[in-house]
């Protein structure tokens, strides 16, 4: 199963320091119950996971758990994020499931390369404030 959860609102709090930290929360979690992790990433502002769920879990279940008792984990050891981010609501309410089947190789590939991608979609997203082969302040986004 290829998984993507988000926090709350976006917010980039599981980027840089917490990053490591709630990949290995989240990789303990997936152990408890015999979930193999086949490619995760964190990004700045959401989780990609390719996981083997064993067949006497659903989706639900596993995302569920996943997601209240990371929750829980993290704001157990980080009580200044429940006075800033309000009461244990650490994730998003949704998330994204595909199967995965034979495009396994894919999936593994599209996670391990998403940082990547992101950085090359903001890089090309950038608008110039200087124009490069004047050295001229550019009005407007052009």
């Amino acid at each position: 199963m290829h998984i993507v959860f988000a926090p709350k609102y976006r917010r980039q709090v599981i980027y840089g320091k917490m990053k490591a930290e709630i990949g290995k929360i989240l990789r303990e979690l997936c152990e408890r119950k015999g979930i193999e992790i086949i490619a995760a990433e964190c990004c700045p502002d959401h989780i990609h996971m390719l996981i083997r769920i064993p067949p006497k879990y659903s989706v639900s279940e596993i995302v569920g758990y996943l997601k209240g008792k990371s929750s829980l984990i993290i704001f157990d050891r980080h009580a200044n994020l429940k006075y800033k981010y309000g009461n244990r609501t650490f994730w998003c309410r949704g998330y994204y499931v595909d199967t995965v089947g034979k495009n396994t190789k894919k999936n593994r590939e599209y996670i391990n390369n998403q940082l990547k991608e992101d950085w090359m979609a903001d890089q090309i997203s950038l608008s110039e404030y200087i124009d490069p082969f004047t050295g001229e302040k550019v009005k407007g986004n052009k």
